[in-house]
């Protein structure tokens, strides 16, 4: 379904019994990434799914996003829907709205699960992200396909599972150029480490350990700022843990969100 909130349209899909749960995805994907932890969490949670602004079905208004913005899409999604409060699992960049949002609503947002994702971007990586932007500009996004698939999963999983590169493939290429651009100006400006230990909500952090995009020490840095959260290292993961291990990813999400 769509609704109206903060200015654009933003496509979302609800299912599932209990609790509340939103799932926010990474760059390039949309709700469709969340398919392997549905039948789980469905069990257990209401799930609201959302395309961020900028892909899916939701608006993809050219110009420069923030994640203040970002954040304001989720809290303008969560009134028009009359959801008080809900768990949030953000994954890359889900992961950084989710702590944009613990940061300036902590109290609509129970547990916390920031998953391959970073709070920080190093000055080092503002030449890569500028490089990634004049790509999506110039060549548009099937360009970048094959170099993303090759960061998000280890290239034993990607051989085993051409079927799932294929899909993901596709929403890379499927992506408007327009959200891509506005969410990359947003992550290579991300740096709230220094503010994390104003984040109130019970925190989980999940990485995989062969994650190149948003590695292991970038989850060790938000575990430490934010107070008593837990660090989960996913073994034979890369960036989309959630796909590539699923069935660890699952485990450790519903044994937190349970608990």
């Amino acid at each position: 379904m769509k609704v109206r909130a903060n200015g654009i349209d933003i496509h979302c899909e609800v299912s599932g019994s209990g609790p509340w749960l939103t799932l926010s995805h990474s760059l390039c994907c949309d709700v469709s990434m969340w398919a392997p932890q549905l039948a789980a969490l469905e069990k257990h949670f209401t799930v609201l799914r959302f395309d961020t602004r900028g892909h899916g079905g939701s608006d993809a208004p050219a110009g420069t996003y923030t994640f203040d913005q970002l954040a304001d899409d989720v809290l303008g999604l969560l009134d028009a829907l009359k959801i008080g409060r809900t768990h949030f699992c953000g994954l890359s960049m889900g992961g950084m709205i989710g702590q944009h949002l613990a940061l300036k609503a902590p109290g609509r947002i129970d547990r916390l699960v920031l998953a391959d994702t970073t709070s920080r971007m190093p000055a080092e990586a503002q030449p890569l992200w500028a490089e990634r932007i004049r790509v999506a500009e110039e060549k548009g996004m099937g360009a970048h396909v094959q170099p993303t698939l090759e960061r998000w999963f280890t290239a034993p999983w990607r051989a085993a599972h051409p079927e799932v590169m294929e899909k993901i493939g596709g929403l890379i290429h499927a992506t408007p150029a327009a959200g891509y651009i506005g969410c990359a100006h947003a992550i290579a400006r991300i740096d709230v480490t220094d503010r994390l230990h104003g984040v109130k909500s019970p925190t989980l952090v999940i990485v995989g350990r062969d994650d190149v995009g948003t590695p292991p020490a970038m989850a060790e840095a938000i575990a430490a700022a934010i107070p008593g959260a837990r660090l989960a290292v996913i073994p034979e993961a890369s960036h989309l843990s959630n796909i590539e291990q699923a069935d660890v990813f699952n485990r450790l999400l519903l044994d937190f969100l349970t608990e």
